[in-house]
């Protein structure tokens, strides 16, 4: 009788399993025990926390070192959480095509305190920074050109912010009198609007609930 060796089954979206992604994560930590503060593994990505003191020293190393080889940036963005004590939290992405391999790196900031910039490790950094600068307005030291990106001239505030009113500071629009572009503050007609208004599509009957049996909630018991 013949053996057939089972060969693995070629599939470029397949990923590591997380414990080979723990494994790499603590062997990251015990190289740079300084600087990485914690790590785990998230929808089969590492990443990997930092203070913004030692994030330009976990870049550099996850871009040089012959074990990693993550060359390339390929997003930096951020998060607001408001009852944080550091609000902010900076997060850059990283990909080894050496290793078909993703990182993400994340660090933290409040309104006052910055983040080193990237980018004079990754020059992708440059837009990216600017933007959440832009929408966050946290600030990278050592950015080569670190001003808005997205908002218009004289923009007030930063949009991304949790406490930043949905309606902005000001308007911008058209005058027809002066033929020109013009920035007036919001002059709202009232303070909150009910949309609860009636509809010509009224509800007739409790319609069906189609659910497969397994998603059936159970009946209770009868207590009587």
């Amino acid at each position: 009788m013949h053996h057939v060796k089972k060969l693995a089954e070629a599939n470029p979206t397949r990923r590591e399993s997380n414990a080979a992604l723990y494994e790499y994560g603590k062997y990251i930590a015990t190289v740079l025990p300084k600087f990485v503060q914690q790590y785990s593994v998230w929808k089969d990505e590492l990443v990997i926390y930092t203070a913004p003191s030692g994030l330009t020293q976990v870049v550099e190393f996850l871009r040089d070192h012959t074990n990693a080889q993550f060359k390339q940036l390929t997003d930096t963005t951020a998060s607001d959480y408001p009852t944080r004590p550091n609000r902010f939290e900076v997060i850059h992405n990283f990909i080894s095509y050496r290793f078909n391999a993703r990182i993400r790196v994340k660090t933290y900031a409040d309104e006052a305190q910055p983040v080193p910039s990237v980018a004079p490790l990754h020059s992708a950094a440059i837009w990216g920074e600017r933007e959440v600068w832009d929408m966050y307005g946290v600030f990278f030291t050592g950015h080569p050109d670190l001003r808005r990106i997205l908002t218009d001239y004289g923009f007030e505030g930063h949009p991304l912010r949790k406490d930043f009113p949905i309606h902005g500071y000001t308007e911008v629009r058209y005058d027809e009198e002066k033929k020109r572009v013009v920035s007036e503050p919001i002059e709202l007609a009232q303070a909150f609007r009910n949309w609860d208004y009636s509809s010509a599509w009224e509800q007739t009957g409790e319609g069906r609930d189609n659910a497969p049996k397994g998603f059936e909630k159970p009946a209770g018991k009868n207590t009587n």
